[in-house]
């Protein structure tokens, strides 16, 4: 048994690393995911018909462990570079949501930040600029600059917000 596990680790380590990376967005968490993935594989050993079936259990398995833990953190945590992690909260809009948590987490790091303060959190620009440690207006200027940009890349969706 322990010579099929460490067969199938080896074919699919790469494969569950890929999946989970685009997941969590570090290495850390990523590397936390394979091994919670592969703990599945050893306590539930599931027979597989073929290396596809085998394939395609494991990226199941990696995405549900990432998607748990995602929920997991966003419940624990509130520091602000969680924010990457975001994956459902009370305060998130349900529709198209992962286009906007998309979009929102490709902006640059200074507007990502600001925009989730605001929206998210509820702080105003007075009370976010005194915790990022910027002037008022470089805040208000953010604030402008990261909606134009979520604006363009969503176009409709954006104006549905």
């Amino acid at each position: 048994m322990r010579d099929k596990i460490t067969e199938i680790y080896q074919r699919q380590v790469d494969t569950v690393y890929r999946v989970c990376l685009t997941y969590m967005r570090n290495k850390s968490d990523t590397e936390d995911c394979v091994s919670d993935t592969f703990v599945k594989l050893i306590r539930y050993s599931p027979d597989f018909n073929d290396s596809e079936h085998e394939k395609a259990w494991l990226i199941r398995t990696a995405a549900n462990v990432c998607k748990n833990r995602l929920k997991h953190w966003w419940n624990k945590r509130e520091e602000l570079h969680d924010f990457n992690n975001y994956e459902n909260s009370a305060a998130s809009p349900k529709d198209n949501q992962d286009d906007i948590i998309e979009a929102v987490r490709a902006l640059p790091e200074k507007y990502k930040t600001v925009i989730y303060l605001y929206y998210y959190e509820g702080y105003n620009s007075v009370q976010i600029a005194n915790l990022v440690k910027k002037s008022q207006s470089t805040v208000r200027g953010y604030l402008v600059k990261a909606r134009n940009i979520l604006k363009e890349r969503l176009g409709e969706d954006y104006e549905k917000q």
